[in-house]
């Protein structure tokens, strides 16, 4: 689905520039994502495998829920939107811990993905047959034990979006607030 998105500087600052999805992508302009990780106290992170359909990264595990950050959208408040659009996952804003933001650049096939992750942790220690995966987004959801996690992106790294050390660097932050 195409969106207007806020386009900004290398920098992260916006330029009072909008555009849309497509049009960011094929031009390389920076932009801004929210990032929602989804852990259990037992260590476990929540995995989505993205939609077969998906123009990046199609049928590849990926962060708990993600997206753009829509115009004039709060990077917080589009986290809230995709948790739940994505999951069927609703929170409170103060539910959501800020990790931190991340520069990000990427090339898939013709697409320019130049992003400032905004990066939040949400604890959840509910059953996961009480969330809705939104078909056209995601076609599986899964909890996985952290070390399972980082195995897996050393042994079968093309499962996953090639997000490099970002995977690592959250999986620890999650490690220190679980004691795992």
């Amino acid at each position: 689905m195409d969106e207007l998105i806020d386009v900004c500087d290398e920098n992260n600052k916006l330029l009072g520039i909008n555009k849309m999805k497509s049009d960011v992508h094929k031009d390389g302009l920076w932009h801004r994502a929210s990032h929602i990780w989804v852990h259990k106290d037992n260590g476990e992170v929540l995995l989505q495998l993205r939609a077969k359909s998906k123009d990046l990264y199609p049928s590849m595990w990926d962060t708990s829920a993600a997206g753009h950050v829509n115009l004039g959208e709060d990077p917080l408040i589009s986290g809230m939107r995709e948790t739940e659009e994505e999951l069927g996952l609703k929170a409170e804003k103060e539910d959501f811990e800020f990790f931190k933001i991340l520069k990000h650049k990427a090339i898939y096939k013709n697409l320019k993905n130049n992003e400032f992750y905004y990066i939040y942790f949400l604890r959840f220690n509910g059953d996961i047959s009480s969330l809705k995966k939104q078909d056209e987004e995601v076609d599986d959801i899964k909890f996985v034990p952290i070390e399972e996690i980082e195995e897996e992106l050393k042994t079968n790294p093309e499962k996953f979006v090639p997000h490099g050390p970002y995977w690592f660097d959250v999986l620890d932050e999650i490690k220190k607030k679980v004691n795992v």
